[in-house]
C-alpha cells in the first residue's frame, strides 16, 4: 500500500511576507488603536476647563484646543474627530479636562456636549451692577443682555417684578448652571426659585402685616444692611415697621449709603441726608422703590417673624458690639444717641 504524502508546505518566501504582512498589520492595529484610545492631554494640574463659545466652529475648537495646550497631538485628535463626525457636531460649554485622557473620551465628550455645570454662588450683592458682573465672570451670559432684560418692564411683568425690582428676585443662595446659559434662561431660573421661596405660609405672614413679598424683601434689605446679629434683626425689622405705619420717615442710614452709592461712608452727616434720591428714606417717606441689597433668608424671615414692639428708634452699642439700643420715645432715643456720637467724636471718626 502507497505511503500518505504529507502536507506540501509553502515555500519559505511565503511564509516570511505573511510573517511580515501580519507583524505590520498588527503594528497598524496597535498604532491606530494608542491614537484613538492612547492619553493624549497634557500633564496639567486638576480641574482644568475648556470653554467653547455659542457660534464656535470646529477650526475654533481645534485652535483652542492646540492654543490651551490642552492636547499633545492635534492631528491625531483631528484625525478621530472627523471619522466621528464632531467637526459638524461642536457643541458650546464648559468641558472639564482630565490629564491623560484619549482622543476618544475627549471626542465623545465634546461630541455629546456633556459638560460640567457652574455652581453660580450669591452671596450679599448692593447693586445690579454687582448682580451682572457676577455673572458675566462665571457665565457665557453677556452682561448687555442680562441688563437690559432686567430693565425691560415687559420682560419683568411676567415675574410681578419691575426694573426697581428686578432685584428681589436674585436671592442669595448656590446655583446651577451649564456655562453658555443665555441671561434670559439665567433670570428666568433665579425668577422660578424666587417664586418657590414664597410658600403659602410666608405669602400669609406677608399679608398679615399689609406688604407683599417685594416689600418684604427690601425691608428685608434694610435689616440686612443695618445688623449681622440675627437675634436682632427681628427687632430692627419692628422699628422700620412701626414707622411705616406712623408714617414716619424711615431714616435708615443704608438707604443714604445706597442713594450715594458710597457704601464706605462711616459717619452719615447732615449733608448726606440732604442727597436727593428716592432712596434716601430721611428724604422721601415709605420703603425705598427697591432692596438696596440681596438680604439673607434670615433677613427676610426676620421680617416674617418680626417681634411686636413699641419701638421707633435704635442706636449702636460701644458697650457692646454689634448690637443696638432701642427706644420707644425720641428723648430716650437721644440719650443712647448722644452716647454713641461722643464716642465716635473721641475716635475721632
Amino acid at each position: 500500500m502507497a505511503k500518505k504524502q504529507g502536507k506540501k508546505q509553502r515555500p519559505a518566501w511565503i511564509r516570511r511576507a505573511i510573517i511580515i504582512a501580519a507583524c505590520l498589520l498588527g503594528g497598524l492595529f496597535v498604532f491606530l488603536g494608542y491614537r484613538v484610545f492612547g492619553p493624549n492631554t497634557r500633564a496639567f494640574g486638576d480641574n482644568k476647563y475648556f470653554y467653547i463659545r455659542t457660534g464656535s466652529s470646529y477650526k475654533d475648537v481645534l485652535d483652542g484646543l492646540e492654543d490651551q495646550e490642552i492636547v499633545r497631538n492635534r492631528s491625531a485628535f483631528d484625525w478621530l474627530a472627523r471619522r466621528l463626525d464632531y467637526d459638524k457636531r461642536v457643541k458650546p460649554g464648559r468641558y472639564q479636562i482630565n490629564r491623560g485622557m484619549s482622543n476618544f473620551e475627549l471626542v465623545r465628550m465634546l461630541r455629546s456636549g456633556r459638560q460640567t455645570p457652574v455652581k453660580l454662588v450669591i452671596k450679599k450683592l448692593r447693586t445690579q451692577n454687582d448682580f451682572v458682573r457676577l455673572v458675566s465672570k462665571n457665565l457665557e451670559a453677556d452682561s448687555t443682555a442680562l441688563r437690559a432684560i432686567m430693565n425691560d418692564e415687559v420682560f419683568l411683568r411676567q415675574f410681578n417684578l419691575t426694573p426697581a425690582t428686578a432685584m428681589c428676585a436674585v436671592m442669595p443662595n448656590t446655583y446651577e448652571f451649564y456655562w453658555n446659559t443665555s441671561a434670559g434662561k439665567v433670570f428666568d431660573k433665579l425668577a422660578d426659585e424666587y417664586a418657590d421661596f414664597w410658600t403659602p405660609e410666608r405669602k400669609q405672614k406677608a399679608e398679615s402685616f399689609g406688604l407683599s413679598p417685594r416689600e418684604v424683601i427690601v425691608l428685608a434689605s434694610i435689616v440686612e444692611e443695618e445688623t449681622n446679629t440675627t437675634e436682632e434683626k427681628p427687632t430692627i425689622a419692628s422699628v422700620y415697621y412701626n414707622r411705616i405705619k406712623k408714617r414716619m420717615l424711615l431714616q435708615a442710614d443704608p438707604t443714604v449709603k445706597f442713594a450715594m452709592q458710597d457704601f464706605g461712608l462711616k459717619r452719615i452727616l447732615g449733608k448726606h441726608t440732604e442727597y436727593d434720591s428716592p432712596y434716601n428714606t430721611y428724604r422721601y417717606a415709605g420703603l425705598p422703590p427697591g432692596p438696596i441689597c440681596t438680604p439673607s433668608v434670615k433677613s427676610i424671615d426676620a421680617v416674617l417673624n418680626m417681634e411686636n414692639t413699641n419701638y421707633l428708634y435704635f442706636c449702636v452699642r460701644f458697650d457692646k458690639p454689634g448690637y443696638h439700643a432701642f427706644a420707644a420715645t425720641y428723648a430716650e432715643h437721644l440719650i443712647n444717641a448722644r452716647a454713641y456720637h461722643k464716642k465716635l467724636d473721641k475716635m475721632g471718626l
